[in-house]
């Protein structure tokens, strides 16, 4: 007997009904980004892994899925290095090539390959799959889509700001009740300054931004086992615990950076975007987070990341300024802003809280039964012309019997059945059955169609 097949790990199969699902997810986005004029681009699924290594931190490069070179990989190795079992060493010889981790490195290489076909400011966005090495869990898979949209080629916080409002548009059409948490590693930067441990932010970001994971104990644990002073974590603890409206954390911190050039400039930076927005009247929370850190290396200004309020799961969009990432392929000075929706986990949250409109999980609208050839010959041209109208219909392929097509309607929650027999042939009509209520009623195409439409 054949073994029973299976996927991967963190990977999911998707039912028809769930694509029907995840497309008004993808169109929803997409349109929102339309609105804000960006402008859709593709990448390959797989980079070079010297396009991927060191873009992510540490902990980033583990995540890496690497793709094992075709052909004799064997050739160059000596047995001495096969032997030593250094798998890093190891996948540098075996590997050329990774699937991409996500979408910002891969659209940085695009910029710089690309750069004079580009005009600048250049918007764009891509919704593509992602994945990493990470343990499955909830929320969290090997295999994931980002929709994500950048700016780059412009300095100007009106970027920042105008990604803050895609975000608050996308979650008030997707009807969710989000928390849109800003932070700026430049404020970062500068309480690493403040606390003598400059030298630090990588880890002191790193071990923060794990804060709503892990709890304050053991995220100051982590700090004392990067070599992080007690007296450094002493001074650390009320800034990231600190509380208040927006403007009280904003004036607080130029008291506490006052001494930092770098931290005064990010929490200026905070004020413009968080004032703008205020003027703009966003419908959802927005609030100055400082335990906010994002852990990846790339970002140096503006940092957000959006939590859902009825829903325990983790972030759900997310995103950044990286002033410094195309300059690692070789352009420098073009500074880059994005944001990355998370559609699998909003895909789990609007299952959650069943907040997907009817019409956006419905398929076909309306089914003609097959009775035999004569009837299915005279049923094609009627449902030519519902189609026309823009009627998703389809007709059952076999003269089976009734009972089977009308649980074929059934299953797939077809709302209306058009039936063709000799009496309906020979009146030029058809009997249509409204499979909600169980109505039927003896109806033209053109009266169908009215009907069916509405």
């Amino acid at each position: 007997m054949a073994a029973k097949p299976s996927i991967p790990k963190g990977t999911r199969d998707f039912s028809p009904v769930e694509m029907a699902k995840r497309n008004y997810i993808f169109n929803t986005i997409r349109d929102v980004y339309h609105l804000y004029g960006f402008q859709q681009i593709e990448t390959p699924a797989m980079e070079m892994l010297s396009t991927l290594m060191g873009k992510y931190g540490d902990e980033g490069d583990k995540l890496l899925f690497k793709i094992q070179n075709s052909g004799d990989y064997f050739s160059g190795i000596t047995d001495e290095e096969l032997l030593s079992r250094n798998a890093a060493k190891l996948a540098s010889k075996f590997c050329e090539k990774g699937l991409r981790y996500d979408l910002t490195v891969p659209f940085a290489r695009y910029v710089v390959m690309h750069r004079d076909e580009i005009t600048f400011p250049f918007k764009r966005y891509q919704i593509q799959p992602v994945w990493r090495a990470d343990r499955p869990q909830r929320g969290r898979y090997r295999e994931f889509y980002q929709c994500d949209a950048d700016v780059v080629g412009s300095d100007s916080l009106l970027n920042e700001v105008e990604l803050m409002q895609i975000v608050d548009t996308v979650f008030s059409k997707f009807g969710i009740r989000v928390c849109i948490k800003i932070n700026n590693r430049k404020i970062l930067s500068g309480i690493a300054e403040i606390i003598g441990e400059a030298d630090k932010i990588v880890d002191i970001t790193v071990a923060i931004d794990k804060l709503d994971k892990i709890g304050l104990d053991n995220v100051n644990a982590e700090l004392i086992s990067k070599g992080i002073s007690d007296e450094a974590i002493e001074k650390l603890q009320p800034i990231i615990l600190l509380s208040g409206t927006n403007a009280e954390k904003l004036a607080t911190l130029k008291e506490v950076l006052s001494a930092s050039e770098i931290g005064l400039k990010g929490v200026e930076e905070s004020e413009f975007i968080l004032s703008t927005l205020d003027a703009m009247g966003l419908k959802n929370e927005i609030e100055l987070d400082l335990t906010l850190a994002r852990g990846l290396n790339y970002y140096t200004g503006a940092i957000f990341e959006v939590k859902a309020l009825d829903v325990q799961i983790g972030s759900i969009t997310g995103g950044g300024r990286y002033d410094n990432l195309t300059g690692v392929f070789g352009m420098s000075g073009v500074s880059g802003v994005g944001i990355s929706f998370g559609a699998d986990r909003i895909f789990d949250v609007l299952n959650q809280l069943d907040l997907y409109p009817k019409e956006a999980v419905n398929g076909t609208r309306l089914l003609f039964v097959n009775f035999g050839a004569k009837e299915a010959a005279y049923a094609m041209p009627l449902l030519a012309k519902a189609r026309a109208a823009g009627i998703c219909a389809e007709i059952f392929p076999d003269s089976s019997k009734m009972k089977k097509q009308m649980s074929y309607a059934n299953a797939k929650n077809i709302p209306f059945v058009a039936i063709i027999g000799e009496n309906e042939m020979n009146e030029g009509k058809m009997t249509l059955k409204n499979m909600e209520i169980g109505d039927q009623q003896l109806v033209s195409i053109d009266e169908l169609i009215t009907i069916v439409s509405k």
